[in-house]
């Protein structure tokens, strides 16, 4: 899909401030407010805007533990394969999953209060998932820079 300047530039300031006014948004492209509205309206139903969200300290709402999981499974069955995607797809300290290349066959990233309750959730919930072979944890020492913003080029 290519996008028009003008469609980049409200994605990189909605990206920032998702709460900022139509008037203000406007304001900040420079053009008039019906065609900013129309425009933002026209991202959200191509799909590119696909919600708006708050943005939450981790820690703060007690999530204190980060951890990134590599998983290798046993059968790489498109079958297989789903029911995993699925099963991990239904755990909300699962906070992302990605299907990767190299000598893994997925890269979990999960949250937990601490480091007994991502022992616990590992042991009884991970491990327990279809088709695990292996699995290793890798646990975040210090977030260096979170994803806060696609990069969206001007």
């Amino acid at each position: 899909m290519s996008l028009a300047a003008t469609d980049k530039r409200i994605l990189d300031l909605l990206q920032r401030d998702a709460r900022m006014t139509n008037q203000t948004l406007a304001d900040e492209i420079g053009i008039s407010p019906s065609p900013c509205w129309r425009k933002v309206r026209k991202l959200e139903e191509d799909g590119v805007i696909q919600g708006y969200r708050a943005v939450l300290d981790r820690k703060k709402i007690g999530l204190g533990v980060m951890v990134f999981v590599r998983v290798t499974i046993d059968s790489h069955s498109e079958a297989d394969a789903r029911k995993f995607e699925q099963e991990v797809s239904d755990l909300s300290n699962v906070v992302a999953c990605y299907s990767i290349g190299g000598d893994a066959d997925f890269l979990l990233q999960v949250v937990a209060a601490d480091l007994d309750a991502y022992a616990d959730f590992a042991m009884t919930v991970i491990r327990r998932l279809p088709g695990i072979k292996e699995m290793q944890s890798m646990f975040v020492l210090k977030e260096i820079k979170a994803l806060a913003a696609w990069p969206v080029e001007k």
